[in-house]
């Protein structure tokens, strides 16, 4: 690995595309799915960038669609790795929309999406570190880093081999369902 430690900014991606008819959803927005295959480009295209290898989506994390895009708006999708573990990094995805006659911008979507270098063989092979320079790159980087040790969390107290229902029941009082078991 020639670079052991890379700035943020030299692999940050900006992408943008116009949005046309053919990607509306029945009710004339801008569908959803088409966006999040966007993202996935994105998120691609900068943890390529960063790792200098293939990269491969492993998982979609806290996707927020905070306002509808409309027909006929710039979306403007940004990318940046806002953290790296050994093999794999995440990578923080922010979805604007520009309403081109008026000039407004909005805020449409955030995302954050995990990404794992691969070589020619499939195999994961490392990647470089971070070099954290702002306390914005800081506090991305350990919100990462925590939103990923809850993950883990939350996957060992829910498998199903260890799972007891009766210690969550008094969880579900409050909850719009009828317990028939």
């Amino acid at each position: 690995m020639p670079n052991k430690f890379k700035n943020i900014a030299e692999s940050q991606i900006t992408m943008s595309q116009l949005m046309l008819p053919s990607n509306t959803n029945f009710s004339g927005k801008i569908h959803g799915g088409f966006i999040l295959s966007l993202m996935d480009q994105i998120a691609f295209a900068c943890a390529s960038k960063h790792s200098r290898n293939y990269c491969v989506t492993a998982s979609v994390d806290t996707v927020d669609f905070l306002k509808p895009i409309e027909v006929g708006e710039l979306v403007m999708l940004k990318a940046s790795v806002n953290y790296v573990g050994r093999t794999s990094m995440v990578i923080g995805i922010r979805v604007e929309a520009e309403n081109i006659p008026s000039g407004e911008i909005k805020h449409c979507n955030s995302s954050y999406f995990t990404m794992v270098a691969k070589d020619d063989a499939g195999k994961s092979v490392p990647v470089p570190g971070l070099i954290l320079k702002t306390e914005t790159h800081i506090r991305r980087f350990i919100k990462s880093m925590k939103r990923q040790e809850m993950k883990g969390d939350r996957k060992n107290e829910f498998k199903s081999t260890d799972f007891v229902s009766k210690a969550y029941i008094e969880n579900l009082e409050n909850h719009n369902i009828k317990l028939e078991y």
